[in-house]
């Protein structure tokens, strides 16, 4: 079943359901390119990797039997130093590294660095996070090695991010959801971009790689809806429930209209 919306769909912005669709896009992405680039590139993937710390959940308490709420609880919990037959591995209260993915454009032969492919994540866009500091750290090394940067926001949420100033997407449309952004590095740098409405279809964009070489050029659309059937998600969104981010009111009248015409409303 394909998405009810044109384009990018508000209800996958959702924190439960953002990070597959962010690992699909990527895989699609990278086949895509692969299949479409000029021989001597090759498109592959790499993890950015960062400790934080850990978020830990209370336990549910029909599991548990314990009142998740009884923060003063003093029992002390017995000591054990072993388990026969089991390794020790520490505390769950340890930081534990976080892995994401992003795309290199590298060239077959050497493996030279020519282009680097986000997809922000909501950790990308969060305040104050190590994410978001791994991942500008990660596109100032990007910009002073003379690697180009291709950036895509699909996410309402978050802080402004990526390289393109928003005014000058501003000026393309003031009232865009969603965004891409492009860096592409010579002897001056330049800035390339895309406002992209909740309304419009996602773009076909060009895909910097060496100078005088053609850049590649990929249709994101298809990927959206490629993610939307592969990943299941007219099975794992309620459309009936609020959208997360919310939407503003214009935008929340044109949701009801079109969910209400295929049958996801009453």
């Amino acid at each position: 079943m394909p998405s009810p919306f044109p384009g990018m769909d508000p209800w996958l912005e959702d924190e439960e359901v953002f990070p597959d669709l962010h690992g699909r896009l990527l895989l699609y992405m990278s086949e895509v390119l692969n299949a479409g680039m000029p021989p001597g590139y090759v498109s592959t993937t790499k993890n950015r990797v960062w400790v934080d710390d850990v978020q830990r959940r209370e336990p549910d308490v029909s599991v548990f039997g314990r009142d998740r709420h009884s923060r003063n609880d003093t029992t002390t919990e017995p000591a054990v130093a072993t388990l026969s037959g089991l390794h020790a591995l520490g505390e769950d209260r340890e930081p534990e590294p976080w892995e994401e993915p992003y795309l290199e454009i590298v060239t077959a032969k050497g493996r030279r660095l020519v282009t680097a492919i986000e997809i922000l994540s909501l950790s990308n866009k969060a305040s104050g996070g190590k994410g978001r500091k791994a991942y500008l750290d990660k596109h100032e090394e990007f910009r002073l090695g003379g690697v180009n940067v291709v950036e895509i926001d699909l996410l309402r949420g978050g802080l402004y991010t990526t390289a393109v100033p928003r005014p000058r997407l501003e000026r393309i449309d003031p009232t865009f959801s969603y965004h891409v952004s492009v860096l592409m590095v010579g002897k001056r740098n330049r800035f390339f971009g895309a406002a992209i409405k909740m309304t419009d279809r996602l773009p076909a964009i060009g895909i910097p790689l060496d100078p005088g070489v053609e850049p590649v050029t990929v249709d994101l659309q298809p990927l959206l809806d490629r993610a939307y059937d592969t990943g299941l998600y007219s099975e794992l969104v309620d459309y009936r429930s609020p959208c997360q981010p919310p939407l503003t009111p214009e935008q929340q009248a044109w949701a009801d209209s079109l969910l209400k015409a295929q049958g996801l409303r009453p």
